[in-house]
This record gives C-alpha cells, structure tokens and sequence, in this order.
C-alpha cells in the first residue's frame, strides 16, 4: 500500500479518514485542499495518471495532512490535536 499512487480525490478521502479518526468533528478534507497543500508546499505529486493528472504517494501524503492538521481544525473551532 505504501508504494501506491492516489489521486487528489482518493488523498482527500485518505486525509479526511484520518483527520476523523482524531476527532469525530473534523472537518473533511477536499479535493482543493490537495490542491492547496501542493501550492503551499507541503505537497508534492510522485507521478502523473494517464491523463496527465498528479498523484500522490502515501507517506507524502500522511505527511502533508500531519503538517496541516492544527490549522485546519483550529479554522473549524476544534482545539489541536
């Protein structure tokens, strides 16, 4: 699994699957927050789909949602985690 690819969609669902497991609260993570964590950093694609879409790699991504998490649940009224 760790040598797998997801695509924005399937790292919003991984990302927000773990923001929940923290706290029940949490908000979901969506696709354009993907997008965001790549604009700002703390994201970067391993490799492209045949459409010439970016995907991501697992621990990159558990890494970039860690790295967000405080922020996104402060936005949401929830204390950090």
């Amino acid at each position: 699994m760790a040598d797998q690819l997801y695509n924005g969609t399937q790292a919003a669902a991984l990302a927000t699957t773990w923001r929940r497991r923290l706290t029940a609260d949490a908000a979901a993570v969506s696709r354009a927050a993907i997008c965001n964590w790549v604009q700002r950093g703390h994201l970067k694609p391993a490799g492209l789909d045949r459409q010439g879409r970016p995907l991501y790699a697992l621990p990159d991504l558990a890494l970039a949602e860690k790295k967000t998490r405080s922020r996104a649940l402060r936005l949401v009224g929830i204390g950090d985690t």
